[in-house]
């Protein structure tokens, strides 16, 4: 009975000692949490941002980061509840798109209060202290409008060499960043050409169904005639396509188009010859994203502003890159 008796005291302070490693491992394995992320979206107004989204969710899956995300329904009233919502659950990194540019200094700053590092992706901010966010992630918005403009002046050279050019805007959503800068680039580039005259500029906020509505009235109103529309994304160009049909006319014939975005609709559009050419504005920003959020989270330095790399597609060669689109 001794001896078993010494069995079971070693069996027992052995048993011990396991237990002692197992609970001091725990704090480690604790320490070793996913990264959480909150991230707020402007909405669902076109592919481009259905496609934006979908890279966000699948990339933060991929890198072992907790999502926790928020649809604002293209309203900023929605985006100040959720980055609160995401102070309140203490997330380790706020992301999100801006619905529009400003009126953001109060929430970031309780962000920058609660020490939760904030990241803007895809669209900038207007901001009195640019410290209330670490980086932005996106594209050069005015540089896209100059991009728009090169090509409808090279374009205008070559099938309206004389004469003045009328052109017709669709505008993004009022006050949002991607809005007034592609304008403001668009409007710096053709000042080399002022033949090239907006007559008519309007916003249809992003999306197809919008798109259509403005540009049916801009050819009921036949003052002028309307050479080129410019519009601010492929989703309001391709509802705008619809409305010139509608009215007897052949889109990017009689009316020559240039949008915005690189989405597949917009290829499909130009290979059905419907479309002229559109602007690169690239949304698989989710891999970039992840890594940039787990190098703030780190402290690691990174740059105030990352640009992404983008191209400009006309319809001659939409047919061949249709098959490479991923969004």
């Amino acid at each position: 009975m001794k001896t078993t008796r010494r069995h079971l005291l070693a069996i027992g302070a052995s048993a011990l000692a396991l237990a002692g490693t197992a609970i001091t491992a725990l704090p480690a394995f604790a320490a070793d949490k996913p990264l959480v992320m909150g991230f707020s979206q402007v909405g669902a107004e076109s592919e481009w941002r259905t496609a934006n989204s979908n890279s966000i969710k699948d990339a933060a899956k991929q890198a072992g980061v907790t999502l926790k995300f928020a649809d604002a329904q293209q309203k900023q009233e929605n985006q100040v509840k959720a980055i609160r919502s995401f102070i309140a659950q203490r997330v380790d990194v706020i992301a999100f798109s801006p619905v529009v540019e400003s009126g953001w200094d109060t929430v970031l700053r309780e962000a920058k209060n609660a020490k939760i590092p904030v990241i803007l992706t895809d669209r900038a901010v207007k901001v009195s202290d640019p410290s209330l966010y670490v980086t932005f992630i996106g594209s050069d918005f005015v540089e896209e409008g100059r991009k728009a403009g090169r090509w409808l002046i090279d374009w205008a050279r070559k099938n309206a060499p004389t004469g003045d050019v009328n052109v017709v805007e669709l505008q993004g959503t009022v006050g949002s960043a991607p809005a007034l800068d592609r304008k403001r680039g668009f409007e710096e580039v053709l000042q080399a050409e002022p033949r090239l005259k907006i007559v008519r500029s309007q916003s249809g906020d992003f999306t197809r169904a919008k798109g259509k509505e403005v540009m049916e009235a801009f050819l009921k109103a036949k003052d002028k005639k309307i050479h080129v529309l410019f519009a601010h994304n492929d989703d309001m160009a391709i509802g705008a396509i619809q409305a010139i049909e509608e009215a007897g006319l052949k889109p990017s014939k009689d009316i020559a188009i240039v949008s915005i975005d690189g989405v597949r609709g917009a290829f499909q559009a130009m290979a059905a010859g419907k479309l002229n050419v559109t602007v690169e504005c690239n949304p698989m920003l989710g891999p970039q994203l992840m890594q940039l959020a787990k190098d703030v989270v780190a402290g690691k330095p990174v740059a105030k502003r990352i640009t992404t790399e983008e191209g400009v597609f006309t319809a001659d060669v939409a047919a061949k890159e249709l098959p490479n689109r991923k969004y």
